[in-house]
């Protein structure tokens, strides 16, 4: 946990008194004047609705077909997402980093302007918790390759859209991915304990 505390606590340093300039520069490099792209748009719009419908997904399928195993599998992705939306949040309300375009409103072009704190980015955290998830469990390659590179197409789209910095998107990540670790971790320690 003091590692995780470490790495929260470096990245939030850099974001706000070292980095800031690379960090605007690649942002604007990435986001356009008019963001367009129909495709990235969309791939931002699933990060919500997937992190919902794949666990809940995986439980139907698991009671129709009484798969314990996967039926496991589906709820430590629920605590994965849990756990990844309170420690998004509650860094949201701690670092109270105002959106790139609000700071740079003559830099930087949302496709919306949406409510809410930039550090870190919830679209990323979320699609990296469901990723990270998936792999733990099923660690396939055909598995892994798509469900990351949905994760980072969403990263990378909340750049485009002009809604987060690349350490919001960075820290998503490292944010989502830990949180699938600890909740395959706990639910190891905790709830499969006594089948050893």
């Amino acid at each position: 946990m003091k590692k995780i505390f470490f790495i929260f606590f470096s990245l939030f340093l850099s974001t706000n008194l070292f980095s800031q300039n690379w960090d605007i520069n690649i942002l604007h490099q990435i986001n356009t004047k008019y963001p367009t792209n129909s495709a990235l748009k969309a791939i931002s719009a699933t990060a919500e609705p997937l992190t919902v419908a794949i666990p809940f997904g995986m439980v139907s399928v698991a009671l129709i077909t009484n798969n314990k195993k996967l039926e496991l599998n589906a709820y430590k992705l629920m605590g994965s997402i849990f756990v990844t939306a309170a420690i998004t949040e509650g860094l949201k309300i701690a670092i109270n980093r105002a959106r790139p375009y609000e700071t740079y409103p003559n830099l930087i072009y949302p496709y919306s302007y949406e409510a809410g704190k930039s550090f870190p980015s919830a679209h990323t955290s979320l699609a990296f918790a469901t990723a990270t998830s998936l792999f733990i469990n099923n660690k396939k390659w055909y598995i892994a390759l798509p469900a990351y590179g949905w994760a980072t197409s969403v990263a990378y789209s909340r750049l485009y859209l002009g809604e987060h910095y690349p350490t919001d998107v960075i820290a998503g990540a490292i944010v989502g991915a830990g949180s699938a670790w600890l909740s395959d971790w706990l639910t190891k320690k905790y709830f499969t304990k006594h089948k050893k």
